[in-house]
């Protein structure tokens, strides 16, 4: 019995052992297989916002599929490299940056008895679009998933798929300051522009409300003549003139003006 004993607790310890290395090779391929990935995904990226067409063709299957869930399908390696060309680097005057959200961006393996062929990368990224003279602002956000196979040694992007699309979080950094209620009526009225029509500017106790077509917004004061959201990256400028008295709103978005509104007497 006690032999036994002891060339069970023997085999027990040796199971034990061998699992315990090949959970840690599999952990250290694992690894490799991410560390290869994400450094591909970001050698593609970067051809991508400099638009290096050669390079960007280079990391494709010849058979490549792009999905886009705003932009529709795009099937083949020449038609993915004309749409690219065209869309995004044809207009000097506007260039699109792509920038991955930290934290999202995972790689999964795909493998076939035991041996890998291939991998998935996945996560969020953002947009920014800037331009000549202009200073560059974030666009929008999505989700995105790429399906790489290995051949050979070759690592080669065979499906590609864009989709979420929608506006991308704002972050506000303004510091709101606090006016009183006297102060703060001065600014009200109705203002109207070319643009965006008419904007009426009330105030409810401590204050500043911004109604527009039914909708209304709440205007944060920074300075004692200018005013931000907190939802947008929108500033609103009242400007006063000779006799210290207001006569006209400058609306700014992303820090430039989009809006010049009169005030209406």
């Amino acid at each position: 019995m006690k032999r036994s004993y002891c060339l069970n607790t023997i085999a027990v310890a040796l199971f034990s052992f061998c699992s315990f290395f090949q959970g840690l090779f599999a952990q250290t391929e694992q690894q490799k297989l991410s560390s290869t990935i994400l450094r591909l995904d970001s050698l593609f990226w970067t051809a991508y916002n400099n638009c290096d067409t050669m390079q960007f063709q280079s990391f494709l299957t010849e058979d490549v599929e792009f999905y886009h869930d705003k932009g529709g399908l795009t099937l083949g390696r020449e038609n993915l490299l004309q749409s690219f060309k065209k869309n995004l680097c044809s207009n000097n005057d506007f260039r699109l940056r792509r920038e991955a959200v930290a934290g999202t961006v995972k790689v999964f393996p795909l493998q076939k008895s035991d041996a890998i062929y291939g991998a998935i990368i996945s996560g969020e990224h953002l947009f920014y679009i800037w331009g000549k003279d202009k200073k560059e602002r974030l666009d929008g956000k999505a989700r995105f998933t790429h399906v790489w196979l290995l051949t050979g040694a070759t690592w080669k992007m065979s499906r590609i798929l864009s989709y979420d699309h929608g506006p991308a979080p704002y972050i506000n950094n303004r510091k709101e300051i606090k006016l009183s209620a006297s102060f703060l009526n001065q600014f009200v009225g109705k203002y109207e522009g070319a643009h965006t029509g008419t904007l009426i500017i009330q105030r409810e106790n401590d204050w500043l409300t911004l109604l527009n077509k039914n909708k209304k917004s709440i205007l944060y004061p920074e300075a004692q003549n200018l005013f931000f959201m907190k939802e947008h990256d929108l500033t609103f400028e009242f400007i006063k003139n000779g006799e210290n008295k207001v006569y006209k709103l400058l609306v700014r978005e992303n820090g430039e003006i989009v809006e010049e509104l009169a005030l209406q007497k």
